[in-house]
């Protein structure tokens, strides 16, 4: 079972993504929420760019990745669910649960860590928000998110196949989070209560840095609201709220080149530990 979950996983992975990106193109072209600012063919190129980047550093630098790792982490009897008896549906759901978290608090962290956050604020510098917005990071933070992962699974051990499932769920909902995309606001409403919707997480791309250091879940919405850093709504509206960060405000900025520096370019300020940030309570 484990090789056949091994062999299938970069087929069943790309055929999420390309499936679900290919939905959500369609959606946000027939339902956009908001008006595109900058023409697609500039950020697409550079963002599916840094994708392709992005992926061939992952795979030059790490030998094993998450999956790989879990069915190790069976093999040689390490972490929680390998020393443990309970039911394969129960790790599986609660290492669903805990992957999910873990990613919240990495999320959290890269915000109130200077040095982190500017490696994580070339994400909140896109100029618009689609669904390749939730791509767009930068390869050093993929490096570090993927070690903070790693060292995750080898704690926890969990199944091969919640990893799997977690993490295309996780690559899907970003996807679907920073679609462009028009929920009705009733569906919208419930849906947020199981799963971070579009208009939620918008709200954590806005350049109010009191809004961008809020929203940090990707797939659940439940850490937010439990932990305190939940706005429902932007200050100014879906509609009047503007996207990005104070700096890089051109559409230069936007390149692939300029997207690699940004790291190295001005403050780091913003973050969710800056004292110029007066907390907005949340709603």
């Amino acid at each position: 079972m484990s090789d056949i979950i091994l062999a299938a996983e970069p087929m069943i992975r790309l055929a999420a993504f390309l499936g679900v990106l290919a939905a959500m193109a369609i959606w946000e072209v027939a339902a956009p929420r908001r008006r595109r600012e900058i023409p697609r063919v500039i950020r697409w190129t550079n963002n599916l760019a840094l994708v392709v980047l992005d992926t061939a550093i992952l795979r030059l630098t790490f030998p094993i990745l998450a999956v790989g790792l879990a069915i190790t982490a069976e093999d040689k009897g390490w972490g929680l669910f390998n020393n443990v008896d309970v039911a394969p549906w129960f790790a599986i759901v609660v290492s669903m649960l805990l992957l999910d978290l873990a990613i919240y608090l990495q999320h959290v962290m890269f915000h109130a860590v200077p040095g982190l956050w500017r490696l994580h604020r070339m994400h909140h510098a896109d100029l618009d928000f689609d669904a390749t917005t939730g791509l767009r990071f930068h390869p050093v933070e993929i490096l570090i998110s993927m070690g903070v992962k790693l060292a995750v699974v080898a704690a926890l051990g969990p199944p091969a196949v919640a990893v799997l499932l977690f993490e295309v769920l996780l690559n899907a909902t970003a996807l679907f989070n920073h679609a462009n995309i028009d929920l009705p606001r009733p569906v919208d409403r419930v849906l947020r209560l199981f799963v971070v919707t579009p208009d939620m997480h918008r709200v954590h791309h806005s350049i109010d840095p009191r809004e961008t250091n809020s929203n940090y879940g990707f797939n659940l919405p439940w850490w937010d609201r439990l932990l305190g850093t939940y706005i429902a709504q932007p200050a100014r509206g879906h509609q009047g709220m503007e996207i990005g960060i104070e700096q890089f405000r051109t559409t230069r900025d936007l390149w692939l080149d300029r997207m690699l520096i940004q790291p190295v370019r001005g403050p780091a300020s913003g973050h969710a530990l800056d004292p110029r940030i007066t907390v907005k309570e949340p709603e």
